[in-house]
């Protein structure tokens, strides 16, 4: 195994983490897999967060539809498509708003703020604002 690498985190520690960051979801906001594995100190393992929630029983009471693909995505569209409508309609019940493309819109509804503020989460632009700001400052520095 390479230095980077990793061993996968055993499903005994690692879903109760995940768990307890999903507990923490407050009505109306959403978060996503990827957050959540990071949150839970699993950065990189998205699909454990999923794989967490896919191994929830039956009427848990945690809020798992509060957690999204990337993108602000319902990732059960095809996997199961009436819980898809269940976790559309449960997010719409708390004021969360999806655009025409089925998407949620995540600087308005993604938690934690402050964890958007600096930069924690991945931005759904393939080109970040700053980065557009800085090349039209160097274009306009090199036409005058």
């Amino acid at each position: 195994m390479a230095s980077s690498e990793r061993p996968a985190p055993s499903r005994e520690r690692a879903y109760p983490r995940i768990w307890a960051v999903v507990a923490r979801i407050p009505r109306g906001r959403v978060a996503t897999y990827g957050q959540v594995a990071a949150m839970a100190g699993l950065p990189q393992a998205p699909r454990v967060a999923g794989y967490a929630l896919h191994a929830l029983p039956p009427g848990s009471p945690l809020p798992w539809h509060r957690v999204l693909a990337a993108g602000g995505r319902l990732s059960l569209g095809r996997l199961d498509p009436s819980g898809a409508v269940t976790q559309r309609l449960r997010l719409e019940h708390e004021g969360v708003r999806f655009d025409a493309r089925g998407c949620v819109d995540l600087t308005r509804h993604q938690w934690p703020t402050a964890a958007r503020a600096v930069g924690a989460t991945r931005r759904t632009s393939s080109r970040p604002a700053a980065a557009s700001r800085r090349a039209r400052a160097g274009r306009a520095s090199r036409r005058g």
